[in-house]
């Protein structure tokens, strides 16, 4: 039974390898219920396939990742992991919220939906309470006009704040932020982010991969600094980003900031 009290995220030694290039190299990573976790650390670092990781979009080689309560990706059967088949990997990742840095938009739907879609597909709502979710959801984001344009009619910080409320419309109970500002212009970061903090405000559990060194900070409850595939440190955020206490966690901020 899932208690308040367990972590939404437990991933334990996490391993993951392309060829013979180890990305993962036994990873520990724990999440509480309506906290804000950001993953730092230089490109190459093992973040982004941590990220995905999570709902499994990316295999595991070895490990346990547990979200909620449930096994993601795997049962457990005899001390042997086994994958799921493809249909029960997809209805566990559905709770699993996603916005990933090039948008990921159907270009050929509207705003409206774009939203609706999974809402309806998926969950097998109605298209009329889908749409009413997914106008509250464009308001909550600012772009409650936009309901009838085509992504290729938006600006990219507003590409960007649809795929959040596209991702909100699934009911989540954890969100995943994919370097979600890295392909915006610069005067269009601050939109995305205040969408981002209003999330947090209202007690999202997110884990959000960023280069942001001031939202990490000042939003985050903590901070984990990843390295050549491990967490080389972690804590409060606002104690690891001032006052880092492994080497290369200060040379990394020290170059960023």
């Amino acid at each position: 039974m899932n208690t308040v009290s367990q972590p939404m995220v437990e991933a334990t030694g996490v391993h993951k390898s392309y060829g013979g290039n180890e990305v993962l190299r036994g990873v520990d990573l724990t999440v509480a219920r309506g906290h804000v976790v950001c993953l730092l650390g230089p490109s190459g670092s093992g973040k982004t396939t941590l990220l995905r990781t999570l709902n499994h979009l990316e295999s595991i080689d070895a490990g346990l990742i547990v979200v909620d309560g449930d096994l993601i990706g795997y049962r457990l059967d005899g001390g042997k992991l086994h994958e799921l088949a493809e249909r029960e990997v997809c209805r566990r990742r559905s709770s699993i919220g996603m916005v990933f840095q090039h948008f990921n938009l159907f270009p050929h739907f509207t705003v409206l939906q774009n939203i609706i879609e999974g809402p309806t597909g998926v969950l097998k709502k109605s298209r009329r309470d889908a749409t009413v979710t997914a106008r509250s959801l464009l308001e909550r984001v600012g772009l409650a006009d936009k309901a009838h344009l085509y992504p290729s009619q938006l600006s990219g910080g507003q590409r960007q704040r649809v795929a959040i409320a596209r991702a909100l419309a699934m009911e989540p109970k954890l969100m995943l932020f994919d370097e979600p500002t890295s392909a915006l212009d610069p005067e269009l970061v601050g939109e995305v982010l205040a969408v981002m903090r209003d999330l947090a405000t209202s007690g999202m559990t997110m884990v959000v991969v960023t280069h942001e060194i001031g939202f990490a900070r000042q939003v985050a409850d903590r901070v984990v600094f990843m390295a050549e595939g491990q967490v080389i440190e972690e804590g409060a955020a606002r104690e690891v980003i001032d006052h880092p206490k492994n080497v290369r966690t200060r040379e990394f901020l020290d170059a960023v900031l």
